[in-house]
C-alpha cells in the first residue's frame, strides 16, 4: 500500500496540471497515454516538447532521464512556467 499511495497521488497531481494548463488556454480535447516507444520517436521532432514534472524527489532518485526534456516543479502554480510553451506545440508531461 506505501507504495500505491506515491503512484496515486502522482496521477491525480498530473491531472491537476492537466487542468490548470487548459486554463491557460492550451487544448486538451484529445490527452492521451502514449507509450515510451512513440515518445522515442517523438524525440526529436521540434514541434514536441517533454515536460519532466515528477517530483523532486522522484526525479533526484531517478537514474533515467529524457534526454531533451526540461525540468518543471509539479508543486509551482502551473502558470508561472506553462506560458513558455507554444501552443502550437505537443506538450508531452512526464510524470511516471
Amino acid at each position: 500500500m506505501k507504495r500505491s499511495l506515491p503512484q496515486l497521488l502522482l496521477v491525480v497531481l498530473c491531472a491537476a496540471l492537466c487542468g490548470l494548463i487548459a486554463q491557460e488556454g492550451y487544448s486538451l480535447t484529445k490527452v492521451q497515454r502514449i507509450t515510451k516507444e512513440e515518445l522515442k520517436a517523438l524525440l526529436n521532432d521540434p514541434s514536441v516538447v517533454v515536460i519532466d514534472v515528477r517530483t523532486d524527489w522522484s526525479w533526484g532518485e531517478s537514474d533515467k532521464k529524457i534526454k531533451g526534456a526540461v525540468r518543471e516543479d509539479p508543486l509551482a502554480e502551473v502558470k508561472t512556467w506553462a506560458s513558455k510553451y507554444p501552443k502550437e506545440k505537443k506538450i508531452v508531461l512526464y510524470c511516471a
